[in-house]
C-alpha cells in the first residue's frame, strides 16, 4: 500500500511538472507527458518496475471511457447538420486512403507478402483520439477545422475496427477457410459496442433530465460510465466505442445535456496525466533498433496515406486547400488500439507476429510523440 501512494503520488507530481515545461517550450502537454513517461521507463531510469504495468491497465481504461464519453457530447444533431457530410466524408476517405497508400507501398517496395502488408496498412488507418482532443482542449481552439478534426477521430476507431476485422479475414483466408468468424467477431466488437452504449445512455439521458443544478451529477455520470466501461469488457466489446455511444445518447436525448459531461471533464485531468506517462513509461525505444527497411517505409506510407487522404477527402468534401493539407497530419497521432490489433495479428498469424508487433509498436512510439507536435501546428495555422 505504500508504494501504490508513493507511485500515485510521484507520478502526478511528474505530470505537474510537465504543465509547467509546457509553458516553457513549444511542444503539447500530450508530448511532454510521454517523454517524461520514456524517462521513468524501461528505456530510461525504469523507476516503479512493480506497479506500473498495475496502474497503466487500469488507468488507461478509466481515461479512455471518460476521453469517449466526452467525444461522444460532440456527435450531436447540430454538429451533423452542419459539418456531418464533412466529418463521415473524411474520416472514412482518409482511412482508404491510408490503406490503400501503405498497403500498395508495402507489397511494391518491401518483400512482405500480401496478408503481412493489409493487415500493417489496416493497423496504419487507427489514430488516437485522446491525445487529439487533449491538444485541442490545452489550446482551448473551437475554430471549424478543430471541430471537424474531434469529429473525425471520434469516428476513425469505428471504420479503423471495421477496417482491420475485414482485412485479418481476409489474410486468414489465404490458405484457410475460417475468415468469416473472425470478422463476425470484429463486427461484434464496434456494432456491439455502439448498441451498448445507447442502452447505458438512455436512463442516463433521462436521470440527466430530472436532476436540478447542485444535485450529484458527478456521482450519477461517473457511475454510469464506469458501469458502461465494465460492461464493455464483460461482453469483449471496444469500451472506447461503447463510451462514445453513450455521450452521443446523453449529448442528443438528454433536457439538461451539458450538465454530466461538464463533471466528468472536472475530473478527467489527473487520470490523462497518469495515462500519457504510464503510456510513455510502456514504450521501449530499443524497438527502433529492429524496425529495419519494413518500418521505416511504413513510417513514411503512413504519413504519406494520412496527409493525402486528408486532403483528397478533404477537397472531395468542400474543405480549403490548406486546411486540407493540415487534416490529414492532424490525424498522425497513433496509440493503444494500434498496438492491440497487433496483438491480435500475433495470435492468429503468429508466422508475421515478430514483423508485425516491432514495426506497429516502434511506429506507435514515434507518432505518440510527434504526432501531437503536427496536430497543435495544424490547429494553429487553420480556421
Amino acid at each position: 500500500m505504500p508504494e501504490t501512494l508513493i507511485t500515485l503520488g510521484s507520478l502526478l507530481l511528474f505530470g505537474l511538472l510537465t504543465f509547467w515545461l509546457g509553458s516553457i517550450t513549444a511542444l503539447p502537454r500530450v508530448t511532454l507527458l510521454i517523454l517524461m513517461g520514456i524517462l521513468i521507463g524501461p528505456s530510461g531510469l525504469d523507476l516503479f518496475q512493480e506497479t506500473r504495468e498495475f496502474w497503466f491497465e487500469n488507468i488507461s481504461i478509466l481515461a479512455l471511457v471518460m476521453v469517449g464519453f466526452l467525444l461522444g457530447s460532440t456527435l450531436t444533431r447540430a454538429t451533423f447538420k452542419l459539418h456531418g457530410t464533412q466529418i463521415v466524408g473524411l474520416s472514412l476517405g482518409a482511412a482508404l486512403i491510408t490503406l490503400a497508400v501503405v498497403s500498395i507501398g508495402l507489397l511494391v517496395f518491401s518483400p512482405l507478402p500480401l496478408e503481412a502488408a493489409l493487415l500493417l496498412a489496416a493497423i496504419a488507418t487507427a489514430t488516437d483520439p485522446v491525445a487529439t482532443v487533449s491538444v485541442v482542449n490545452e489550446l482551448k481552439n473551437n475554430s471549424q477545422f478543430s471541430k471537424i478534426l474531434v469529429g473525425v477521430v471520434a469516428l476513425d476507431d469505428a471504420w479503423g475496427l471495421l477496417i482491420f476485422s475485414l482485412c485479418l479475414t481476409v489474410a486468414t483466408s489465404i490458405g484457410s477457410p475460417n475468415g468469416l468468424p473472425i470478422f463476425a467477431s470484429g463486427l461484434w466488437e464496434s456494432m456491439g459496442a455502439v448498441l451498448l452504449g445507447v442502452a447505458v445512455g438512455l436512463p442516463m439521458a433521462f436521470l440527466s433530465g430530472r436532476i436540478h443544478e447542485g444535485e450529484p451529477t458527478l456521482i450519477e455520470a461517473l457511475g454510469l460510465v464506469c458501469i458502461c466501461g465494465g460492461l464493455a469488457l464483460w461482453l469483449e466489446v471496444s469500451y472506447l466505442l461503447a463510451a462514445m455511444a453513450m455521450g452521443a445518447t446523453v449529448a442528443n436525448l438528454a433536457t439538461h445535456h451539458t450538465r454530466p459531461f461538464h463533471a466528468i471533464r472536472n475530473i478527467q485531468s489527473p487520470f490523462l496525466v497518469l495515462f500519457f506517462i504510464l503510456a510513455g513509461a510502456s514504450l521501449n525505444l530499443g524497438s527502433f533498433m529492429d524496425i529495419g527497411l519494413i518500418g521505416g517505409l511504413y513510417i513514411a506510407l503512413r504519413l504519406i496515406g494520412k496527409v493525402a487522404g486528408g486532403w483528397i477527402a478533404g477537397r472531395l468534401f468542400g474543405m480549403s486547400g490548406s486546411n486540407s493539407w493540415w487534416m490529414g497530419a492532424a490525424m498522425l497521432p497513433q496509440a493503444g488500439v494500434a498496438v492491440g490489433m497487433a496483438l491480435i495479428v500475433g495470435q492468429l498469424l503468429p508466422e508475421h507476429a515478430d514483423t508485425i508487433l516491432t514495426v506497429t509498436i516502434a511506429a506507435t512510439a514515434l507518432f505518440e510523440i510527434v504526432g501531437p507536435v503536427v496536430t497543435r501546428a495544424a490547429i494553429r495555422r487553420c480556421k
